[in-house]
């Protein structure tokens, strides 16, 4: 019975980011919070994606990320799929560093994220350009773009504590 416990608390805890993603994408919280602010907005999603696609990949799979995706556009009203593929492409961008990188640092995985804002945004400013009649706010998504970007340092601390954390409850 112990060891049903243990198992059962350590996926939970393993799965901890997975359950926040799919949070994020079913609440407008990121919306909720650029209303209280007029510029200040980010993009957690991409974060938790970038982090943890860089650092552990079976925490998420491409799958739930996709997901995640379609989700996040039934509840902001896109088209279906946008989302899910701009989350793709920073979960590519971050298994295609995390092959080609010897050593990560705070420094590294932050100038990298930097392009992974730039390949996600691009896909997204495409797709919606191309395949709808949505109109685009070019200075809300740069300041989306750079807030993220910005406040990456920040939850990367958090996402290495916690990190730290799930290999000590593994071993337990």
């Amino acid at each position: 019975m112990a060891i049903l416990y243990k198992n059962l608390r350590a996926s939970i805890v393993n799965s901890l980011p997975l359950i926040i993603l799919y949070y994020l994408s079913i609440s407008e919280i990121d919306t909720h919070f650029s209303n209280m602010f007029a510029i200040l907005s980010f993009n957690l999603q991409i974060i938790i994606i970038y982090y943890w696609m860089l650092k552990n990949s079976s925490v998420l799979g491409n799958g739930h990320i996709f997901f995640a995706g379609v989700i996040n556009d039934v509840v902001m009203g896109l088209p279906l799929g946008i989302s899910s593929i701009s989350y793709l492409t920073v979960s590519f961008v971050a298994s295609y560093i995390r092959q080609v990188t010897v050593n990560m640092s705070l420094f590294t995985d932050w100038f990298t994220f930097l392009l992974a804002i730039f390949f996600s945004n691009l896909v997204y400013l495409v797709l919606i350009l191309n395949f709808s009649d949505l109109q685009i706010s070019y200075v809300d998504m740069s300041y989306n773009a750079f807030f993220t970007f910005l406040f990456y340092p920040f939850i990367w601390t958090i996402f290495n504590f916690y990190q730290k954390i799930m290999l000590l409850r593994v071993d337990d």
